[in-house]
């Protein structure tokens, strides 16, 4: 591929899309929740609640489990256009469907796309792009997943406006939930006619002609987890993965109504919070692009978690004594800046840099879905451990996990900045291997 500057920012904008439709689809359920409770009739049932909330997620577990060796097997460009497809007929399908099984359904459905795009988008994007601007390009994709956040927050907040009169509450229980499932399809299907003019992957190309050449077998997990050589990277990856998600900033998007609630806000003011919270998570994540191949990924994701961890324990101090109002909402959108800036894009970068292009896919996939389930057991444990512990021991819980995370990245996270694909395969495998022995 020639190195041409404009056709790159077009093709990973492209394959960045898959980002944008994983924020919507993932945030977008909770604006609707309220209204399609009354009209499944489940509001009564926290089970039957628990099931509609968690759907996707069991999707996102497997597609990012498939999603490796499918890309390996068949290429990077065919799964984001099967990715988009999923997005497609799952936003048009959990609009329609007036039974709670079918509607179920869909949302599976969309979850095997957002864990399908989560895995192979960034990695699309990394295998594309130029040494000198992958770190910025690969950023591209969060840039896109915060902009779906945001664009499902705003959606929801306008098509749940005047709750108090019957005749809109009536409309939105009716129709309204359906509205905010169906604005998906717009993007999802622009994804899906873009992905098809991207070409194949040329790190896959290379790999498939290398595989001929020497009638070699595909990486398998069983490879990825007995080899020496991988294993100090894996571990790294992993680590880094989980950490993304029990670093704890999820939470206050996934439970934002308590936080604020607990902070001494009204319902009008929590919504106008969670909108802020969204803003402050784009304009940081610009600041990402701009930084990542300045300052580093090592430095970025050091500040990260030493920042989070002094901001969340300033936050549990905060809930111990009581503290509300205004004071609550900036430590709030402090810490997702911080994120945003730092651990959010970074993560997806270093995920997408650091294994050798030989087991990219199935270890870029098994990393995803450590992820993911990071994702599920934070959002599962929050409202036991907020329970328990409070919100202040919650949040220094988080502090410590910060504290340890950033002892570890200390020790173990490489700086890739400006470093090649090959280059860092020979280095890190290398590294790897020795620590093996």
């Amino acid at each position: 591929m020639k190195n041409n500057r404009g056709f790159i920012y077009f093709i990973c904008m492209v394959s960045a899309m898959g980002g944008l439709l994983f924020g919507y689809d993932w945030v977008v359920i909770g604006g609707a929740k309220p209204f399609y409770e009354l009209y499944f009739g489940i509001g009564g049932s926290p089970l039957m609640q628990g099931l509609a909330m968690t759907t996707a997620l069991v999707g996102c577990l497997v597609g990012a489990m498939v999603a490796g060796a499918a890309a390996d097997r068949w290429g990077r460009k065919p799964l984001l256009t099967c990715a988009a497809v999923l997005f497609t007929v799952s936003a048009i399908g959990t609009g329609v469907f007036n039974d709670f099984i079918l509607f179920n359904i869909a949302r599976f459905i969309g979850g095997i796309g957002i864990g399908v795009a989560s895995a192979l988008s960034p990695m699309y994007i990394a295998e594309v792009s130029p040494a000198e601007i992958r770190g910025r390009m690969v950023s591209l994709n969060q840039m896109t997943i915060v902009l779906g956040i945001l664009a499902a927050q705003i959606v929801n907040m306008l098509l749940a406006r005047d709750t108090t009169i019957a005749e809109t509450q009536a409309w939105n229980v009716a129709w309204g939930w359906r509205w905010m499932f169906w604005a998906e399809t717009l993007p999802a299907a622009l994804f899906l006619v873009m992905s098809i003019f991207i070409p194949e992957s040329p790190v896959y190309i290379k790999m498939k002609n290398e595989e001929l050449r020497v009638k070699g077998e595909q990486a398998s997990l069983r490879e990825l987890f007995s080899a020496p050589r991988y294993r100090g990277v894996l571990l790294l990856g992993l680590i880094i993965a989980v950490f993304q998600q029990w670093c704890g900033t999820n939470v206050i998007f996934n439970y934002a109504q308590e936080i604020f609630v607990g902070a001494g806000f009204n319902v009008d003011g929590m919504f106008i919070n969670i909108v802020i919270t969204g803003i402050a998570n784009v304009l940081f994540t610009f600041v990402a692009l701009y930084t990542i191949e300045r300052w580093g990924r090592r430095t970025l994701m050091l500040l990260g978690a030493g920042g989070l961890g002094i901001i969340y324990f300033v936050l549990g101090c905060c809930y111990w004594q009581g503290v509300t109002g205004v004071m609550m909402v900036l430590l709030v959108v402090t810490a997702i800046s911080v994120y945003a800036m730092t651990l959010g894009p970074v993560t997806w970068t270093l995920l997408a840099e650091i294994f050798p292009h030989r087991i990219r896919g199935v270890a870029m996939a098994t990393c995803t879905f450590a992820l993911w389930v990071g994702c599920c057991t934070l959002t599962f444990s929050f409202p036991s451990m907020n329970a328990a512990l409070g919100s202040n021991g919650t949040f220094w819980c988080y502090s410590t996990i910060c504290l340890f995370a950033f002892l570890f990245l200390w020790r173990r996270c490489p700086e890739t900045k400006g470093k090649s694909l090959e280059e860092l395969e020979q280095e890190l495998t290398l590294d790897s291997s020795s620590k093996g022995e």
